[in-house]
């Protein structure tokens, strides 16, 4: 039987949207709700939490069970400029899994469905070592000289007819030991893509990302409650 862990580290500080791991959102802490669609998801037999903010979380109404694990991060691996894959090192070496997912509190909308999609289309392939989520982008962009990168000014096509443009959105990251091994990284030698729903990979960065999560996150609330 396959083994499948979640990785989710959570720090105490952030530097632009402060304490926003912690921070309520539409009803409950930020980390809850990325929490909650891991362990509704049956295929998940643990989530692990690095963190050094046990004692916030606690009081936020975290506890430990059988399917999730507090992990007090060493204080050699604090700080904001600590790579997270020596902090993914860590937990891997101290928790086995045949497949490792990887997420972030700051990516409060992606859904149980998502999850359980993305593991599926992983778990049942042999081509690749790895996945990451991506933003498909079509649009004209611009260098800073204002020079064109993907497109001609002079015959201008629909956008929908450009080249896809496709943006690692950190929402979700799948990979085993061994690709981890290979490239001391969550994205192996050999990665897939994974196209996740626009309106659930807002990536929490800045004051203004929060704005747009909390709204969506309102509308869901309110949706489930036939508002």
């Amino acid at each position: 039987m396959t083994k499948i862990v979640a990785l989710l580290p959570i720090k105490a500080n952030s530097e632009r949207v402060k304490g926003k791991n912690f921070r309520e959102l539409a009803g409950k802490p930020l980390f809850q709700w990325i929490l909650d669609a891991l362990l509704s998801n049956s295929d998940i037999d643990q989530v692990v939490i690095n963190t050094d903010a046990k004692d916030i979380l606690v009081e936020n109404g975290l506890k430990e069970s059988e399917r999730v694990v507090i992990r007090e991060r060493k204080p050699e691996l604090c700080g904001d400029l600590v790579s997270m894959n020596l902090i993914l090192a860590d937990d891997i070496e101290a928790v086995p899994a045949d497949i490792y997912l990887m997420t972030h509190t700051t990516n409060p909308l992606i859904t149980q469905n998502t999850i359980k999609k993305a593991i599926q289309t992983f778990a049942t392939q042999k081509e690749f070592d790895s996945l990451f989520s991506v933003n498909k982008i079509q649009t004209r962009f611009y260098r800073a000289d204002v020079s064109p990168v993907n497109h001609d000014p002079d015959n201008l096509i629909r956008t929908q007819d450009l080249e896809p443009w496709f943006e690692e959105n950190s929402c979700l990251f799948l990979f085993t030991e061994q690709s981890f091994t290979k490239t001391n990284a969550r994205i192996g030698k050999k990665p897939m893509m994974y196209l996740t729903p626009a309106l659930e990979s807002i990536d929490i960065d800045e004051p203004e990302d929060w704005e747009l999560a909390s709204a969506l996150a309102e509308r869901i609330v309110n949706n489930n409650k036939g508002i």
